[in-house]
This record gives structure tokens, sequence and C-alpha cells, in this order.
């Protein structure tokens, strides 16, 4: 019993991830980028389809047993946490954050994220530089595991942002308006 509880609640959230991603592409890449007049019989047979790629990828990425999960789990939060947090805080309490700057601070971020990876995690070194995994890590920076490779993106991500929004031309009204009402919600009941 204690065995399929954990069965299921792994089944549960690889089930809710595989249909987040499946449908983040087919809405926000198919509908919203390639086709916005697509009908709704088209829309689901992308998604559908768009889940069983999402799920073959994984089995084969799963397959090759690339690291252990708690590695890869890490670094998926490390990567979001470089890639999303600083644009997502910058976007909502900063008004003249532009939309290159966000951009442009999530790729570094990411950058560097998965750059302190590869130099520092034993088997993506010996993915890119052949560098046998058995060989000892030399450049882990502050003594900081690859593991926790985000704590220098997120910093670069901050940086970066700030930097290109005070070089590029201010947002518009109506886009600093807009990151106000985020901010400040009208909570106003409609009677």
């Amino acid at each position: 019993m204690v065995a399929a509880g954990g069965l299921a609640a792994a089944l549960s959230t690889a089930d809710g991830l595989l249909l987040t991603m499946a449908n983040a592409l087919s809405h926000d890449v198919y509908y919203k980028m390639i086709d916005p007049s697509a009908p709704v019989a088209r829309r689901v047979m992308i998604s559908k389809t768009m889940l069983l790629v999402v799920a073959v990828l994984a089995a084969l990425v799963a397959q090759q047993k690339p690291a252990d999960i708690l590695f890869l789990v890490s670094a998926a939060f490390s990567f979001a946490a470089a890639g999303f947090f600083p644009a997502l805080v910058m976007g909502i309490f900063w008004k003249r954050t532009t939309g290159i700057a966000a951009s442009l601070g999530m790729l570094a971020g990411v950058g560097i994220t998965f750059y302190y990876m590869i130099l520092n995690q034993p088997w993506l070194r010996d993915v890119f530089f052949g560098i046998p995994r058995s060989a000892p890590i030399v450049n882990e920076w502050f003594e900081i595991s690859a593991i926790s490779a985000g704590l220098f993106g997120v910093p670069l991500g901050f940086a970066v942002i700030i930097i290109v929004s005070l070089i590029t031309p201010a947002p518009s009204r109506q886009i600093q308006d807009l990151v106000s009402s985020v901010r400040y919600p009208d909570l106003k009941m409609a009677k």
C-alpha cells in the first residue's frame, strides 16, 4: 500500500507536468504564435500530439539515465529561478523594466546557470568536453556545487535587466499602467 501511494504520487505529478508542457506548447506556441485562427478541433489535436511527443522525449531522456533524480529536479529549479525570478520580480515591481531587458536577463541567467553546470556536473562535462566522470571537479566558484548553479543566474539576471532597461527606451504609458494594475489590482466587486 505504501509503494502504491508513492507510485500514485509520482504519476499524478508526472501527468500534471506532461499536460502542462503539452498545453503550453500547443496554446502558447502553436495557437498564439503560429496559427491564431486555428479551429478548436485542430488545437485539441495539436495538444494531444504534443502530449505524446513530450512523453516520448521524457521517456528517451529517462532511458539514458543522465543523472540522478536529485540533480535533475534541482537543475530544473535552478533554471526556473535564474530564468523567471528576476524577470517576474522586476516586471512587477519596476515600471521601467522593458521587454527586451527581461528577455536578455532571462537568457543571461539561464546561460550562466547552464555554463556553470557544464563545468561542474560530471555527466555534463563528459557530454560536452569528453572529461571522464571520475575526474575531479576543479572549476567550482566559491565552493558551490553544480546543483546550486541558479545562485549565479539570479543576480546576473537582475543585473542584466536593470542595465538593459536603463539604456533602452522606457516602456509606453500603457505598459506602465498595466504593471500598476498587476501590482495594485482593482478589487471592487461588481454589483
